[in-house]
């Protein structure tokens, strides 16, 4: 191909799959700023990723990636386009397209990576088929990638991402960033999908390992975007603190047989001090900024516990407020499940027992099993160990995670010792 070329000097040390997961998100919406189908164009460009990502370990990296991944993905659209007589006027105009490419390798990309975004993350879809299409098309991972990071058959993944596509077209695949009325409705649904996406990475909800870096990775990475081209909204602020705070301690959560680690046995001198430190720094700033939203307070919760030097020096008093000033904000099964802990270490565990007794009619997560081994854990603490044995037993038949069945049953073991 004429415009390949060795690995250029600048570019030596990054992978080819770190350059692809940059560049497809850029390459999607130069096509479909050009021709407007986002089927076809999202097609386009997946055959494109998936050509360099065979072509370039050998050949090494073009001088113009980005310009290589244009090129093959709009021609895999003429192709297409040609196997179809009734779109003969179109064809005309992609191949005139074509032929002007190397006169809009500089096109922006910044603000249509955005409109992306929130494109993938449209409210006709559902959260799975909003995660999944988002991982694909802004984020660049395979079909493949995304269905062993979800435990599901690739053809299982490939009808998701296909529906959505559709669904997306069907509702009108506007592809602009949404109207000022809709922004903020908008704007909490592509953090929703992030935060999902983060959280799945950090404790996988099924399948043998505790996490999964990759989703974690490019959780932070497609946040981190999202904040360079929003810098000024304090929620995505937030969740960029939150997840770098939350992602430190994954050096500490799983131990050498890969069981997983609670936080108050976590060897803390193997936490990300790097990322620590930016998450504090971030979130100190953000919360001095404006109105203080449910992702800030989760970060602000998340700095408390890695600032601590030790476990026994953990603010208790400072996350119970910060829960209390959460559960007002953006009430949650799961906020108040967390805050029933922080009242445990404060007011003891028979207060934290009360408060979660307030979950149990609660259809969303009275039989969950994170609340059958916070309720294990605290009648554990009250002095309760065939209770909390009980309670642990069940959590570790309803929980889909294998390693923390593993650990729940290492709990029961140690109770009946």
């Amino acid at each position: 191909m004429a415009d390949t070329a060795r690995v250029p000097g600048e570019l030596s040390g990054r992978t080819v799959e770190s350059v692809l997961r940059e560049l497809a998100p850029q390459v999607l919406t130069t096509l479909i700023r050009r021709h407007g189908d986002f089927v076809a164009c999202e097609d386009a460009t997946q055959e494109s990723l998936l050509a360099a990502s065979v072509q370039w370990p050998v050949e090494g990296l073009p001088d113009n990636p980005r310009g290589w991944l244009v090129t093959v993905a709009q021609r895999r659209l003429v192709d297409e386009i040609r196997s179809e007589t009734a779109r003969r006027r179109r064809e005309e105009q992609d191949m005139a397209a074509t032929r002007d490419l190397g006169q809009h390798d500089d096109e922006p990309a910044g603000d249509d990576s955005l409109a992306l975004l929130f494109l993938c993350c449209h409210p006709a879809l559902t959260p799975p088929s909003q995660i999944a299409l988002t991982l694909r098309a802004v984020g660049g991972l395979g079909t493949a990638q995304i269905a062993a990071a979800f435990l599901v058959p690739e053809a299982t993944m490939a009808q998701r991402i296909t529906r959505a596509k559709q669904s997306v077209d069907t509702a009108g695949r506007v592809f602009a960033m949404p109207e000022p009325t809709e922004l903020p409705a908008r704007v909490a649904a592509v953090l929703h999908v992030l935060y999902l996406i983060f959280n799945e990475g950090y404790t996988a909800s099924t399948g043998t390992d505790l996490t999964v870096p990759d989703l974690s990775d490019e959780a932070i990475r497609l946040t981190r975007m999202l904040g360079a081209l929003r810098p000024d909204d304090t929620e995505v602020s937030g969740l960029l603190a939150l997840m770098l705070l939350t992602d430190a301690r994954r050096p500490a959560r799983i131990d050498a047989d890969g069981d997983l680690v609670p936080l108050d046995e976590q060897d803390r001198a193997l936490w990300d001090r790097d990322r620590i430190a930016e998450g504090v720094e971030l979130i100190t700033a953000t919360l001095t900024r404006g109105d203080v939203g449910p992702y800030q307070l989760q970060a602000a919760i998340a700095a408390v516990h890695d600032e601590a030097p030790a476990v026994e020096a953990t603010d208790w008093p400072q996350v119970l407020a910060l829960y209390d000033l959460l559960e007002q904000v953006a009430p949650n099964p799961m906020t108040t499940l967390n805050r029933a802990v922080a009242v445990a270490m404060v007011r003891g565990p028979a207060a934290g027992l009360a408060v979660l007794a307030s979950l149990e009619s609660n259809k969303r997560i009275a039989r969950h099993h994170r609340l059958l081994a916070t309720r294990a854990h605290l009648r554990e603490l009250s002095g309760d160990p065939a209770g909390a044995a009980a309670d642990y037993r069940a959590a570790a038949e309803r929980t889909d995670s294998a390693a923390e069945q593993r650990y729940l049953w290492k709990k029961i073991s140690r109770l009946a010792m």
